[in-house]
This record gives structure tokens, C-alpha cells and sequence, in this order.
């Protein structure tokens, strides 16, 4: 008889670990995921700005000198990443391409211009630089006309303020949600054992004699919660990068480090100062009380 209750007490006890460390790599993980959104928010953001295309239509009275001096400024301006040369004739190949019709044919002739299209970086990509930049570069007698979606770029700046904001905001509430889940995991496995922590306190032993055992057990769950959560991460990391190796995820090693290491920590700290109140709670209860 009193194996068999060793066994069911063994085997809830099996059980009430298993929950807690679930718990922790479940809150741990999505919190993980979270820390990359915003690691990465700003990366994101970069690259859909630099998509933006500011297109310089030059005139057919345009030198060859002048644009090569207008293409070798524009790669060395503060503001460029990348320049590309467009001819008169690859855009009407590219426009054949896109529509399947040669529309030369209804012409007779090539209406279309020479271009150059300049992606800027992504801290230039502001209505204000934009506008600087054309007045600039119309002064150039040899430009005809200077081109880009200003409706784009403004309701990109908007949405990237909004949601950096909002993205802080969730970090912050996700965060005590996750360690009030992690603590209440914690305080109802440390429940479980109340009359044992009031029996041993009874016999004489000291408040951080008992608290060393359940503090130890509750870091271990911790630590293997914390090591499931990070192999998610890893997963979840490598496919986002195999899926989207434009934005090179992985390219700031030291900051993904930094988050994993993070994580790790935070596993070990929220379950060590949760089992530490919840051990306190129950040590300055008085008999009568573990019964309600």
C-alpha cells in the first residue's frame, strides 16, 4: 500500500515538474521571439526603405562625360547605397518583358529615357533628405526629371514609428506576463509541498535550509526550460533566415549571442526569485493555514 502511494506521489510529483518546465520554455521562447522582432525591427524597417527608388530621367542630349560624372557622384554620396545605369533600351526590354507586347510596334519609336536608379540608405529615406536631394541634383541641366513615390516613403516613416512604439509597448506587458506565468507555475509546485516545508520548520530547521532545495530543483527546471526555449529560438532563427537572407538575420552574431545568453539568465532569475517568495510565503504561514 505504501509503495503504491510512493509510486502516485512520484508520479505527481514527475508531473508538477514537467508542467513547470513546459511553462518556463513556453513564456521563455515567445519572449525570445519577441527580443528578435524588435533586435531585428530596425533591420527590417532598413530594408524595406531601401527599396525605395529615386529615378533620374536624363535628357538625349545628355554627354556621355556628364553622366559618368553624374553616376560617380551619386556612388559617393553619404546618402547611396547602390546606383544602376538604365538605358533607353533596357527599359523598353524590361517593359516588353512585363507586358508581353512590344509597344514599339504601335509607335515606331523608343518614347522612353535614359535613368539612373539610386537606392538610398535607409536613414535617408525621409521626406525632408528626399527633397534636398532633388533640388539639388535639378540644378543639372541635363536632367530632365527627378522621380519617387513621396506618398511611399511618408506612410512608411509613419508605420515604422508606429509600430516601434507599440512593439516596446507589448515587449514590456509580454515581459510581466511571462514572469507572472513562471511565478505562478512555481508557487503552485512549491503548494504542493507546504506541509513538508512546515514540518521540517517544526523540527528546527532553519528558513534558508529549506529554501536551498526548492530554490536548487526550481533553478534546474529553470535552466532545462531555459535550453528548450533557445533551441525553438535556434529553429525558428535558422528558417527565418534560410526564408528571408536578404535582411542576414545572422549578421550581427554578438547580438544574437547577447539575447540567447538573455533568455538563459532570465530562466534562471525569474524561477530562483519566484521559488524564494513563494518558500518565504509558506515558511511564515502558521499551521492552521495550509489547510485553506
Amino acid at each position: 500500500m505504501s509503495s503504491s502511494f510512493d509510486r502516485y506521489q512520484k508520479r505527481k510529483l514527475i508531473s508538477s515538474y514537467f508542467s513547470v518546465v513546459i511553462s518556463i520554455a513556453l513564456v521563455l521562447f515567445l519572449l525570445g521571439c519577441l527580443g528578435l522582432l524588435v533586435l531585428n525591427a530596425k533591420k527590417v524597417a532598413d530594408h524595406f526603405k531601401e527599396q525605395v527608388v529615386v529615378t533620374i530621367y536624363l535628357n538625349d542630349s545628355a554627354k556621355d562625360v556628364e553622366v559618368k560624372q553624374l553616376e560617380k557622384s551619386l556612388a559617393m554620396a553619404e546618402y547611396t547605397k547602390s546606383t544602376e545605369y538604365v538605358s533607353k533600351e533596357a527599359a523598353a526590354e524590361s517593359m516588353k518583358a512585363e507586358t508581353g507586347e512590344d509597344f514599339m510596334d504601335f509607335v515606331g519609336y523608343n518614347p522612353l529615357q535614359n535613368s539612373i536608379d539610386v537606392h538610398l540608405k535607409a536613414d535617408f529615406v525621409t521626406t525632408e533628405t528626399l527633397a534636398s536631394i532633388t533640388e539639388e541634383l535639378a540644378t543639372k541641366k541635363f536632367i530632365e526629371e527627378i522621380r519617387y513615390d513621396n506618398d511611399l516613403v511618408e506612410l512608411m516613416n509613419d508605420n515604422v514609428k508606429k509600430i516601434t512604439f507599440w512593439v516596446l509597448i507589448i515587449s514590456g506587458i509580454f515581459t510581466l506576463i511571462a514572469v507572472l506565468l513562471i511565478n505562478s507555475s512555481i508557487r503552485l509546485a512549491v503548494y504542493s509541498k507546504r506541509f513538508i516545508i512546515k514540518t521540517m520548520q517544526m523540527v528546527g530547521a532553519t528558513k534558508a535550509f529549506i529554501r536551498r532545495p526548492f530554490i536548487y530543483k526550481s533553478v534546474q527546471l529553470g535552466i532545462i526550460g531555459a535550453i528548450i526555449a533557445l533551441i525553438g529560438m535556434g529553429i525558428v532563427l535558422y528558417y527565418l533566415n534560410e526564408t528571408f537572407m536578404e535582411l542576414q538575420l545572422l549578421s550581427n552574431p554578438i547580438l544574437i549571442g547577447g539575447l540567447f545568453l538573455a533568455i538563459f539568465l532570465l530562466g534562471i532569475l525569474i524561477t530562483w526569485i519566484s521559488t524564494f517568495i513563494a518558500t518565504q510565503r509558506f515558511l511564515n504561514l502558521k499551521t492552521d493555514a495550509l489547510y485553506y
